[in-house]
């Protein structure tokens, strides 16, 4: 099994299913919530679109450290400026991924804070950590489009807005 392409195609599938969500967020929504412990709209679409980006910064670096301030959150502001991180983060991701060989999956990459190891995986499982992540934030932004009444596309069938699949 080719374990890369794989990986690729799949990048792929999941940057194509975020983008018909990104392509639908609602003017005017930003601060939407729909619990006091939920994370807004804004925030969470543009950790949607980071996280498209998370699998060049696992190839190219060999941890994160939160402490060290590795890690600044993107404040976007605009479904325009949602869809040109997702681009630019997509293609950064694809170019990493098409200059790596299958042997470098097994390399090391690790989640610190400070001297706390958070999580310790193979660049592979970090890699599908960040494809998981996507697909779990993805679901709450379809929730938070549903309770307002935005049409949800469909991510792996259809949906109850789109029917094709």
């Amino acid at each position: 099994m080719e374990t890369l392409q794989n990986l690729k195609d799949e990048l792929q599938q999941e940057y194509e299913t975020t983008k018909r969500f990104i392509d639908r967020f609602p003017e005017g929504k930003n601060d939407y919530a729909p619990h006091e412990k939920s994370m807004k709209m804004m925030p969470l679409a543009t950790h949607i679109v980071e996280i498209v980006g998370w699998p060049e910064t696992i190839l190219n670096t060999e941890k994160l450290d939160f402490a060290a301030g590795d890690y600044k959150p993107l404040n976007l502001t605009s479904g325009e400026e949602l869809k040109e991180k997702l681009e630019e983060f997509y293609a950064q991701s694809n170019a990493a991924m098409n200059q790596l060989s299958e042997d470098s999956l097994s390399g090391k990459w690790a989640m610190y804070m400070g001297d706390q190891l958070l999580a310790d995986y193979s660049k592979y499982s970090a890699i599908r950590h960040a494809l998981n992540q996507l697909t779990h934030h993805r679901a709450q932004l379809g929730v938070y489009y549903r309770l307002n009444d935005i049409p949800v596309p469909g991510s792996y069938g259809p949906s109850a807005d789109e029917q094709n699949f």
